[in-house]
């Protein structure tokens, strides 16, 4: 059963569709990376399921409450660029928060003492937020939207500012998440999504265009990479390796060069034949599966 569906989901701006017509369903215990490139509409998608803006049009339902129904105690959602009181310590924030929700006084004390140790605050807690990293900043955020105890937990970018320190912190914790939550997060760090996501949805000008598990979307990609190098670069290789009718593009970086084919056999066999041929030096010879980024390529670019 859906945890959250979402049917013809618009949002309109000045006559402009942010998000079109979007729909997908989300699942109990998932991970699921929101994919697009800047003005996407993944921002504005992840507000409406907040609650926080209404849809110029669709429906979103959560365990078959409608969108006309307060759904908010679902969700927890962490901003882009989340807001704190500096002044304030880890847990006076989280105590605060829990308030806001509605928690007892009780609960809130025992939540906040979970969540700080869940994001390896517990140390902090005591701290001002003012004296955090970026890193923490984020981990509190996270901890202030599972405050309530939520079934979807949305992250919007959560790691697009950090460090690589701080952003391995945060993928870190998304994974222990998903064991208790469904986890939709939005990105357009590819690796990072691959990382510790099981499904993808893919936007692209507020319309999804791609979405499903990464390795049923990878099965459906009629191609597949091989990488070349040689002792010495060839000339005109880029054409030479274009002429095969099995090559659907060639790209190279630092002398390595990336063809990707429709057919493996027959580019393998064409490919050999070449080199033989034209007395290539080749060095390396390696196939790879496609990567989310060239899924994403190929989708972005149709």
């Amino acid at each position: 059963m859906e945890l959250v569906s979402v049917k013809d989901l618009t949002k309109t701006y000045s006559k402009h569709n942010v998000v079109d017509h979007v729909g997908f369903d989300l699942h109990p215990g998932k991970c699921v990376a929101l994919l697009g490139p800047n003005g996407a509409g993944k921002t504005t998608t992840l507000r409406m399921l907040a609650g926080f803006i209404q849809p110029t049009s669709g429906t979103i339902l959560f365990n078959e409450d409608t969108l006309s129904k307060d759904f908010r105690k679902y969700v927890g959602y962490l901003p882009q660029h989340p807001s704190f009181y500096p002044w304030m310590s880890g847990e006076e924030f989280l105590h605060y928060a829990g308030q806001l929700a509605g928690l007892t006084k009780h609960e809130v004390s025992d939540r906040s003492e979970k969540l700080l140790q869940l994001v390896h605050l517990t140390d902090a807690g005591k701290k001002r937020i003012g004296k955090y990293s970026g890193g923490m900043k984020q981990r509190l955020g996270i901890a202030q939207a599972l405050i309530h105890q939520p079934k979807l937990i949305m992250l919007d970018e959560p790691v697009s500012s950090l460090d690589p320190i701080g952003r391995r912190e945060v993928l870190n914790l998304i994974r222990e998440l998903k064991k208790d939550a469904t986890v939709l997060f939005s990105t357009h760090i590819l690796n990072d999504a691959e990382e510790v996501s099981e499904e993808i949805l893919l936007m692209n000008d507020g319309k999804l265009i791609e979405q499903g598990p990464i390795s049923e979307i990878r099965g459906m990609q009629q191609t597949v990479t091989i990488r070349l190098s040689f002792e010495k670069e060839p000339k005109f290789i880029h054409e030479k390796l274009k002429e095969i009718d099995s090559v659907y593009q060639v790209t190279e970086e630092n002398g390595v060069f990336d063809v990707t084919v429709h057919d493996l056999n027959a580019a393998r066999k064409a490919i050999f034949e070449r080199v033989q041929e034209e007395g290539w030096e080749l060095s390396l010879f390696e196939i790879t599966s496609g990567t989310l980024e060239d899924i994403f390529m190929k989708a972005v670019n149709k």
